[in-house]
C-alpha cells in the first residue's frame, strides 16, 4: 500500500467531565484519500473525539492539538471547523423536511446576492454536486418525498457544498437497507479516488468497516489501541476481517457471535391469520396482504425482509392497531381469538412491543431509569392511582441488576445512556409489563459488538424461561444466528418459512427478491 500524507492529526486529546476521564491521549491520523474507519464500543470515547474535531468542544475544553494540513487549529465552534473543510453527518439527518433537494443543500449558505437568492443558480450548482453522487433527482422535489437511501446522499451533497477536506459520517449506513448502504460506501469510494476527500467512517457495522476501510482506529475506555492496516488482494478482500476488529474493540475474541440456546420448544402461543391492512395515508393500497404466521413458547421467529417490506407494520398494527387502516384478520393467544384493538388490551393480554426507535418511541429521554422502566405497568406499583416510590425504586434496582444495565445510578437519566444500555432500560420497560409475547424491531440498531452479545444473550434467556418472542432486523446474520424459524416478508406478503440454522443469506435474499 502506497503510504499517503496525513491530511488531519489529532494528537494526545484529552477531554475531562467532571469525575470521568473521556479521552485519554487519544491519537488519531486521517490521511489523504482514504476511508478510515473509528470504531469501538459505546462509551469508548468516539462521538466525544468527533466532538472536539467539529468544534462542539471547543478549542480551550480539552488537551492536545489539532492539526490540519500541516497548522494547528483552535476551532471556537462548529462554524469554524466547517470553513476549515471538517464536516460531520450525524446519525440523525438534519434535512428540513419540506424544502426542496436544492434548498437542502444550499441551507445557510444560499446562493444570493444583496439578500436575493439566485433560484437558477442554486439549482445548476445542485445539479453539480448531486450529479457526484449519482443523485438523479429533481433538485425542487422536497426532501420528504426521497427514502432514507436518498436523503443520506443530500446530506452528503450538503456536507461538499462547503468545500469539504474531511468527510466524517456518524452511522450513515444504520437505518438503510443493504442496497443503500452498498451504493453509499461506494459513494465514499468515489469520493475517495475520484475527488480526493477522505472519509472518517464511525460505524457499528463491522462488515461494512471491513469492506471499505483502508485504515481502522481502535477505540477503548477512551484510549487509543491500535490503528491497523488493511491489505486488499485483486478481488477487494480485507486482510483483516471482523474478529479481528472485535478483538481490538472488546480486549478479548468473542468466539460465539450469537450464544447457543438449546431450550425446548412448547405448544403455540400467539397465532396471527389472514391479516390485512391498508396504508392509512392511502387506504385503498395494501401494506399487509394475508400474512399468518405463529410463535410458540421459548421460541425465537425472525422476520427477514427490505426496509418498507412491512416487517414493522406488522408488528405496529398486531401491538393495538397502532398502525393501519381497514385492518381485518384474527389473532389467537393460546388457541383462544383474542381482542387487540388497542395498546393498553395488548399489553393486558401478554403483548409487548421493543420499538425500532428507542429514542423517539421508546423512552423518555428526559427522565430516570427509575421511571423508563415502569411505566408500562403502573398499575403494578400504584395504590389508588398513586405510585409507590419504595416499590418503583425496587422494580428498577432489580431489572438494572437482572439485565446489566451500567449507570451510575437507577435516577441517571436515560439520555446520558449508552445505546446499549438505552436499550436494555426499554427492554426493561417491557419485560416489567410481564409479557408472555415479545416483539423486538431492530434491537440491536446502533450498539456496539459487545452489547449486541448482551442483548442476545437476554434474548435466549427469556427464551429459555418460556416467552413467545419475533425478532425483526435487518441484518441476516442475526436473523440466521438468533432464529428457530425465519418469515421473509416482500411487499407485504409472507414469501417463504425457513428452519433458522438451516437458511442462508442468498436463500433468504432470493426469497425477498421473489414476490
Amino acid at each position: 500500500m502506497t503510504r499517503r500524507a496525513a491530511l488531519l492529526e489529532m494528537r494526545g486529546i484529552t477531554k475531562k467531565f467532571p469525575g470521568v476521564v473521556a479521552l485519554d491521549k487519544v491519537d488519531l491520523q486521517v490521511r489523504e484519500r482514504e476511508i478510515h474507519a473509528l470504531v469501538g464500543e459505546n462509551g469508548a470515547g468516539k462521538s466525544t473525539l468527533m466532538k472536539i474535531l467539529s468544534g462542539v468542544y471547543p478549542h480551550g475544553s480539552y488537551e492536545g492539538d489539532i492539526v490540519l494540513e500541516g497548522e494547528i487549529c483552535a476551532f471556537a465552534d462548529i462554524k469554524q471547523s466547517e470553513r476549515a473543510g471538517i464536516v460531520i453527518i450525524h446519525q440523525e439527518l438534519a434535512l428540513s423536511p419540506y424544502l426542496s433537494i436544492a434548498e437542502n443543500i444550499f441551507l445557510g449558505d444560499e446562493r444570493a446576492r444583496y439578500g436575493i437568492i439566485n433560484w437558477d443558480r442554486t439549482r445548476e450548482d445542485a445539479l453539480e454536486y448531486m450529479g457526484k453522487l449519482g443523485l438523479n433527482e429533481n433538485p425542487n422535489l422536497p426532501v420528504n418525498k426521497l427514502g432514507v437511501g436518498k436523503q443520506q446522499l443530500v446530506e452528503i451533497a450538503k456536507a461538499l457544498a462547503k468545500d469539504a477536506k474531511i468527510l466524517i459520517l456518524d452511522e450513515p449506513t444504520s437505518a438503510l437497507n443493504e442496497n443503500d448502504s452498498e451504493h453509499l460506501l461506494q459513494i465514499l469510494r468515489e469520493l475517495r479516488d475520484r475527488h480526493r476527500i477522505p472519509s472518517v467512517l464511525i460505524s457499528h457495522k463491522l462488515n461494512e468497516v471491513a469492506e471499505v476501510a483502508d485504515r481502522i482506529t481502535i477505540l477503548r475506555d477512551g484510549r487509543t489501541i491500535e490503528t491497523l492496516e488493511v491489505e486488499r488482494d485483486a478481488d477487494g478482500g480485507a486482510s483483516i476481517g471482523e474478529d479481528r476488529i472485535i478483538k481490538g474493540m472488546v480486549g478479548r475474541e468473542i468466539t460465539d457471535r450469537f450464544p447457543g440456546r438449546d431450550n425446548p420448544i412448547g405448544d403455540v402461543v400467539f397465532e396471527v391469520r389472514n391479516w390485512t391492512v391498508h396504508n392509512p395515508d392511502d387506504p385503498g393500497r395494501k401494506k399487509l396482504d394475508d400474512v399468518n404466521l405463529t410463535v410458540r413458547a421459548g421460541e425465537v421467529v425472525g422476520l427477514a425482509g427490505l426496509v418498507g417490506s412491512g416487517r414493522t407494520e406488522l408488528a405496529t398494527s398486531v401491538f393495538g392497531r397502532h398502525y393501519g387502516k381497514n385492518i381485518s384478520g384474527r389473532t389467537f393467544i393460546d388457541g383462544k381469538e383474542t381482542n387487540l384493538d388497542s395498546i393498553p388490551r395488548a399489553i393486558e393480554q401478554g403483548l409487548a412491543y421493543v420499538t425500532e426507535d428507542r429514542k423517539e418511541f421508546g423512552l423518555v429521554l428526559i427522565a430516570a431509569i427509575k421511571e423508563n422502566t415502569t411505566l408500562a405497568n403502573l398499575g403494578k406499583i400504584s395504590s389508588r392511582g398513586v405510585v409507590g416510590e419504595q416499590k418503583e425504586i425496587l422494580a428498577a434496582e432489580e431489572y438494572r441488576k437482572r439485565l446489566n444495565i451500567k449507570a451510575s445510578s437507577i435516577l441517571q437519566l436515560a439520555e446520558n445512556l449508552s445505546g446499549g444500555n438505552q436499550q436494555k432500560v426499554v427492554l426493561a420497560k417491557w419485560l416489567f409489563s410481564d409479557p408472555r409475547i415479545l416483539i423486538l424491531d431492530e434491537p440491536t440498531r446502533g450498539i456496539d459488538v459487545g452489547a449486541k452479545h448482551e442483548i442476545y444473550t437476554i434474548i435466549n434467556a427469556l427464551a429459555g424461561q418460556g416467552m413467545a418472542c419475533i425478532l425483526i432486523s435487518s441484518e441476516m446474520p442475526e436473523i440466521i444466528g438468533m432464529s428457530d424459524r425465519i418469515y421473509v416478508m416482500s411487499e407485504g406478503r409472507i414469501t417463504a418459512e425457513l428452519e433458522g440454522k438451516a437458511a442462508t443469506q442468498e436463500e433468504i435474499m432470493r426469497h425477498i427478491l421473489s414476490n
